[in-house]
């Protein structure tokens, strides 16, 4: 910066205290022996090349050196199964949303002078509890089905909302389907490392009589998984502004979410009461029936449906 006496006022208070704290400029100014005003400030700080900015999310960390090989591995898995006639999802748990008149971001159309009265105050109503949503994405027809649960986040949940998706959609998209492929992030209640996930979809394997594959993400790469920016991304546009008052608004407003691109969203209420932390033994580990891809197997695996009886 040429040195001018305009931006001596910028040496006197220190370049690096100013950038971070621009709205204490006159206070330490002042400390100096200067008497500035705050629009003087601005205006100096403005002609000095300076202006408010947010934070901006761009330092994404050390990544995983086969994250990208990841990513290729499970398009070439989809793609597979699509041509095999074999259905393909993108599952995950959108958000939490506490029920009541609460403020919901974004804005909805209403007569002018007339918003929506909400609570000053967003603490959760232990009465009216919270909904959970876990959607299951078909990637091949655009389509989905989400459970909405009233109660805890745990794989057992997840894997019964997969198990309502292919009893109500899945099985009648796919009458032939010889196996069944879940694309997923790596963390919540689909983590890999979960034993009751993996337990569970054990269960589904054996009912369904399908072989199940799982291809996950690497961790910290969640917002590519499909389903975020194809279904849940909509949802949440579609329900911006209106209070989630009730169990039947959020299943209302979700079923109703569409987009010219024809998506169909299906919803449906999940009244279980799912266990926390509920675990699973050595032996009904041992009855996993799990081959691990040479590829990451950590991430690249299938459940094969145990012999019946």
């Amino acid at each position: 910066m040429v040195r001018t006496p305009r931006t001596r006022w910028l040496r006197r208070m220190g370049r690096p205290k100013h950038e971070r704290q621009a709205s204490h400029a006159p206070e330490e100014l002042l400390r100096q022996g200067f008497s500035v005003s705050a629009n003087t400030v601005g205006r100096l700080l403005y002609e000095c090349g300076y202006s408010l900015q947010a934070n901006r999310k761009t330092i994404e960390g050390k990544q995983h050196p086969d994250r990208d090989a990841q990513f290729r591995h499970i398009s070439q898995r989809v793609l597979a199964c699509q041509r095999a006639g074999n259905p393909a999802i993108s599952v995950d748990t959108k958000k939490k949303e506490p029920l009541g008149k609460m403020k919901n971001p974004g804005r909805s159309y209403r007569k002018k002078g007339d918003p929506e009265k909400v609570k000053t105050h967003d603490f959760p109503d232990k009465k009216l509890g919270k909904a959970v949503p876990y959607g299951v994405y078909d990637i091949m027809h655009n389509e989905a089905g989400v459970s909405v649960g009233i109660s805890h986040d745990t794989a057992e949940f997840a894997v019964a909302a997969i198990r309502r998706w292919w009893k109500r959609l899945g099985r009648k998209r796919y009458p032939r389907a010889a196996r069944l492929l879940i694309t997923a992030d790596s963390g919540g209640s689909n983590s890999p490392r979960t034993r009751l996930w993996r337990w569970a979809l054990q269960q589904l394997a054996n009912e369904t009589g399908m072989i199940i594959e799982l291809c996950h993400y690497p961790p910290g790469t969640s917002k590519w998984n499909k389903i975020e920016h194809r279904l849940f991304c909509h949802i949440t546009r579609n329900w911006q502004g209106v209070p989630l008052e009730t169990m039947e608004i959020v299943i209302s407003l979700i079923g109703s979410t569409q987009t010219k691109e024809g998506l169909e969203v299906h919803a449906w209420l999940d009244e279980k009461q799912y266990q926390k932390a509920k675990t699973v033994s050595d032996i009904q580990l041992a009855e996993i029936r799990i081959q691990r891809d040479s590829f990451h197997g950590e991430w690249n695996y299938q459940i094969i449906p145990n012999a019946q009886g």
